[in-house]
């Protein structure tokens, strides 16, 4: 699948991941600080953004786009950031094409299943009525009794734009393909990435009050990913690069070198 993608900069590539309901843009900051260091790609992985929909939504799917990507781009000696979902779409590059990455970051995400789910999300996003809404306001106003975060609603509200309809009127809709997250979100949150030993250098980011990340992962992190440590960025949640970008940036530079 051919994905949409912010190219900017010039260097060694750097490849950025979204996470679930994410958009290259959420990276914009951080991807015009790497850009002075690095060739970077943030992308619309499938059903995200301006990437193509489709059915078939899964790691394995994901991470065959982005090797698609790289071949279309002839990239070699990258590294690959991915946040979350992002994250485990690198690390299941990493394990099904092992000479694909020269280095992995993994933002807040573990090997395992991922927990929570946010299926309230997906909940409350079924609630919005797409053919009676008519400005982002209303739509707000739908989800902030349903979800309460503040964050987690603006976010969220980032993915509404004016499309154009077969009958030439314009009409709100989402970016992502809820239709399929919604029927296929389980399966994903509920994937875990492969027993295989993998043998690229890996840093993993953990958010200090994040629980994507728990103690008890690091001993599988260990052993999936032998070359690997772990760094945890106090004060920061599950959104670790908006909470703390500066630490961020930095870690992925010392990392990188």
């Amino acid at each position: 699948m051919k994905l949409f993608y912010r190219k900017s900069g010039t260097g060694r590539p750097l490849i950025i991941l979204h996470g679930l309901f994410g958009i290259s843009d959420n990276w914009a900051g951080l991807a015009k600080m790497w850009s002075e260091h690095f060739t970077v790609y943030a992308v619309d992985l499938r059903n995200h953004g301006q990437s193509p929909h489709h059915t078939e939504w899964n790691y394995s799917v994901m991470a065959e786009d982005i090797i698609e990507l790289m071949g279309e781009e002839k990239l070699s000696d990258v590294v690959l950031l991915g946040h979350s979902m992002g994250g485990k779409v690198g690390m299941r590059l990493a394990i099904d094409y092992p000479t694909a990455l020269s280095k992995l970051v993994v933002v807040d995400i573990a090997p395992r299943q991922s927990l929570p789910n946010n299926s309230e999300v997906v909940n409350a996003l079924n609630q919005v009525d797409l053919n009676k809404i008519n400005s982002r306001k209303d739509a707000e106003a739908i989800l902030r009794p349903l979800l309460h975060d503040e964050g987690t609603i603006q976010f969220l509200l980032k993915n509404l734009y004016w499309k154009q309809g077969e009958d030439a009127a314009k009409r709100l809709d989402w970016r992502f393909n809820l239709e399929v997250i919604s029927k296929k979100l389980e399966e994903v949150y509920a994937a875990t990435i492969p027993e295989n030993v993998c043998e690229t250098k890996t840093l993993f980011i953990r958010g200090g009050k994040s629980p994507y990340i728990l103690p008890e992962d690091e001993a599988y992190i260990g052993q999936t990913f032998p070359d690997s440590s772990v760094q945890t960025v106090q004060d920061a949640g599950h959104w670790v690069h908006a909470d703390r970008p500066q630490e961020v940036f930095e870690l992925v530079m010392k990392f990188s070198e």
